[in-house]
């Protein structure tokens, strides 16, 4: 049964991750998203996920876009 509810987290995570880089595309405010998100699972997960783009926004900063992007 643990092996399930390891899934089952691991889909619940990636989802949620999914809705903050949905909004990050939408380039809506990601840090008032995350301050205004309840406590709980679906903070700790866009927490970790902010820092996580905005780690890859710097390490993608002067750098140009390949064609086609």
């Amino acid at each position: 049964m643990n092996a399930f509810f390891q899934r089952w987290n691991f889909i619940e995570r990636a989802r949620l991750e999914r809705q903050l880089w949905d909004a990050f595309e939408r380039k809506e405010d990601l840090e008032a998203l995350v301050e205004t998100c309840p406590p709980g699972f679906q903070k700790e997960v866009w927490i970790a996920t902010l820092q996580r783009i905005r780690k890859i926004e710097r390490l993608m900063e002067g750098q140009e876009r390949p064609p086609g992007i």
